[in-house]
């Protein structure tokens, strides 16, 4: 029987073609510890944007986006130490963040971000081109989170804006997890091989179809607001910008080698990896709300 099976295996290499990796079991991918995670987390978040002030949220997104940023330099730098540059970075999006609050800071903000991460150099003994290197992705990551996360403390502070942040969390964590189980039963035809081997055809539809069913679901509860059309609109937004999210952070890391930004979260991964589909539907559906819906939020 082992002869004949190496005697396939050289045919294989002969014709020029390699046999076809089996396809993992589906149960191997499942993991318990996300829903448990899920339990923890999400009755602390429900409660910081139910019933406290919006500069609480903020600072839940300031803290979350500074784990994400942090994994993020680790990404770039690797083994080498950036103190300096690392907090920059980390002030630069915190006062990024909370500048939504108060929106004359922003300019100053990233000037002084700016400056701080182009001084560094001057004081480094790294070689100069490295150093320059490494200043660009330090101000990469402050604009990478920074600009992406903001539009979350914007969408707070709109009216109906606890609501509009329900809708925002609870579609792009239904596509989420639609791609997620659909791709794991049923995926067989991969989306993006080179950047996210897992990504498959049927995982994007399952998403497509678990935020539509969000959505109307979340209308019909405690946001009549929205109209249908906007329904509709959002979940396909939500999940095709999600997905690019996610497959940006990963080119990122595959750019790298690693599989996980890091372990923080059980089940999770890194806060990036929780964060990536965020990164992009966030902004996506604060411009949508204020610029083209028909919840008039801002009158």
């Amino acid at each position: 029987m082992v002869d004949v099976n190496l005697h396939m295996m050289q045919e294989y290499k002969t014709a020029g073609r390699q046999p076809a990796e089996p396809a993992p079991a589906a149960a191997s991918r499942f993991d318990p510890r996300r829903i448990y995670t899920v339990l923890v987390l999400a009755p602390l978040l429900y409660a910081v944007i139910r019933y406290l002030p919006p500069l609480a949220f903020s600072g839940v997104v300031v803290l979350a986006g500074a784990l994400a940023l942090f994994e993020f330099y680790r990404l770039c730098f690797s083994d080498r130490s950036h103190s300096w540059l690392i907090g920059i970075g980390l002030t630069g999006f915190a006062a990024l963040i909370l500048g939504t609050h108060r929106p004359g800071i922003i300019v100053p903000t990233l000037l002084a971000t700016l400056v701080g991460i182009i001084s560094v150099p001057l004081f480094s003994r790294a070689p100069l081109d490295e150093s320059l290197r490494d200043g660009a992705m330090t101000l990469f990551g402050v604009l990478y989170l920074g600009l992406t996360l903001s539009p979350l403390s914007m969408t707070r502070l709109l009216p109906l804006g606890e609501w509009l942040i329900f809708f925002l969390l609870l579609v792009t964590w239904a596509s989420d997890t639609g791609a997620y189980y659909v791709g794991t039963l049923y995926g067989r035809h991969r989306l993006a091989p080179t950047i996210s081997p897992k990504k498959t055809v049927e995982g994007f539809v399952g998403g497509l179809i678990g935020a539509i069913i969000a959505a109307y679901a979340v209308r019909w509860w405690f946001l009549q607001e929205l109209s249908g059309l906007d329904c509709l609109i959002l979940a396909t937004l939500l999940t095709i910008t999600g997905l690019w999210g996610d497959l940006a952070e990963s080119a990122m890391k595959r750019s790298v080698g690693i599989k996980d930004s890091g372990g923080i979260l059980p089940g999770h991964g890194g806060m990036l990896d929780r964060l990536d589909s965020l990164l992009f539907t966030a902004p996506a559906f604060y411009y949508y709300v204020t610029m083209a819906s028909q919840l008039r939020v801002i009158e």
